[in-house]
């Protein structure tokens, strides 16, 4: 029996999909480690867990570490310590680090996690990325402004998902970034040049450093120009073909990213562009498994459960790859307007339209408060063998439904 710990600071139910993946999972004893109580678990889940332990912080590392000592006597020692969030793949390296945990250490772990350090790592191995700088205090910021030279992107160097990034065209405008942002010591930013052009990600398996398997994703499109226009709903596009010759050029570049940032055994997540002129450039990287419903599309395209392909890969360093049947591609439900989710117009019908193209959904909910993400309020799934079929079914979603707010 192998003895897992899991860290999920809170029971969001992307999260919950990875631990029950895990859970799953012949001859493994769980452990949890969590700030939400036990009691706010589904039953079943609480039931096949090993042991569970609360934290004031699940971000913490010697909490965490603490947890995991105070687990251990009850379980056993941890052969894998694991986490499916970004902010939490530090703290889960350095008490890998601490205790002797196999898996990725901290080192690695800022790799990924610090944006800034990152693309310097990247610039080392001549890996194309944007032209970036990292700062601590407003000069700092103003001169690698100077630098860089307008459009450019600010953004916390331990940012996720968009979230406190800014595009910034002028002075003034960089100016109320910097009011936003605060950076100081302990809170950097990364400033890089404003890139043009086709956005994807590209998601890899690497089993002990080696990657196996990959999938990639169409942004529809990019998320920064979502946050930026609130009337955009955003989709992302998997198509089938995925080994076309138009995509050996990322598959070269990521592979040796993955391999200057220390990829260890697990499931990546890079965003990358095109630019205008055909030239690949690396965006970002995570050691984790994607977000915004990208690992629910992995699934659906290949026919598999992927987050128990995860699992299997994390606990097992166990990989059989899939075979791609399908594209499959989310369009996300934005509120359009100020106030609360009013009312739907035009999404039942697109739904009864597109018929069995559509395999998962979840319904923007009336009375609700909107999201402030590029995920929005809602999203539909679709999928079909042929490509053209799914882009035309995701276009056929955003132009026809719109979520009012008032």
């Amino acid at each position: 029996m192998r003895t897992v710990l899991f860290v999920a600071p809170f029971f969001l139910e992307t999260t919950l999909r990875f631990v029950e993946a895990v859970a799953s999972l012949p001859g493994v004893r769980l452990g949890l480690i969590s700030q939400d109580p036990a009691e706010r678990l589904p039953t079943a889940l609480r039931r096949r867990l090993a042991a569970h332990r609360q934290v004031a912080d699940a971000l913490d590392a010697q909490q965490i570490a603490d947890a995991v000592r105070s687990l251990a006597r009850e379980t056993g020692p941890p052969a894998r310590l694991l986490g499916a969030l970004e902010q939490l793949q530090v703290p889960l390296g350095e008490v890998r680090d601490a205790l002797g945990i196999e898996g990725m250490g901290s080192e690695a772990a800022r790799n990924f996690r610090d944006k800034g350090r990152m693309k310097d790592v990247l610039a080392r191995a001549g890996v194309p990325c944007a032209r970036h700088a990292r700062a601590t205090d407003a000069a700092g910021v103003r001169a690698a402004a100077a630098s860089i030279g307008f459009p450019l992107v600010l953004k916390p160097a331990d940012g996720a998902g968009a979230r406190g990034t800014f595009r910034v065209a002028d002075a003034a405008q960089l100016e109320a970034a910097l009011a936003a942002a605060r950076p100081a010591s302990d809170r950097p930013v990364v400033l890089e040049e404003f890139v043009t052009g086709e956005e994807f990600s590209f998601d890899t398996v690497s089993i002990r450093g080696k990657a196996v398997w990959h999938s990639l994703s169409h942004y529809l499109p990019a998320p920064l120009e979502v946050l930026d226009n609130p009337w955009i709903q955003w989709c992302v596009m998997i198509p089938r073909e995925v080994d076309l010759p138009r995509y050996d050029d990322i598959r070269r570049v990521a592979a040796r990213a993955l391999v200057a940032l220390g990829m260890d055994t697990g499931l990546s997540h890079m965003e990358w562009f095109r630019r205008p002129d055909g030239r690949v450039l690396v965006s970002e990287v995570g050691a984790r498994p994607p977000g915004a419903q990208i690992t629910s599309l992995i699934s659906w395209a290949n026919d598999v459960d992927f987050y128990r392909v995860w699992a299997e890969l994390v606990v097992f360093d166990h990989f059989t790859p899939p075979e791609r049947r399908y594209a499959a591609g989310c369009a996300y439900l934005r509120g359009q307007g100020s106030g609360r989710i009013r009312a739907v117009h035009g999404l039942a019908e697109v739904l009864r339209e597109l018929g069995s193209l559509v395999v998962e959904k979840k319904l923007p909910r009336i009375g609700a408060t909107p999201s402030t993400s590029y995920e929005g309020d809602g999203f539909v799934i679709v999928r079909h063998p042929e490509t053209a079929v799914v882009e035309a079914a995701l276009r056929r979603l955003i132009t026809h439904t719109r979520i009012e707010l008032g």
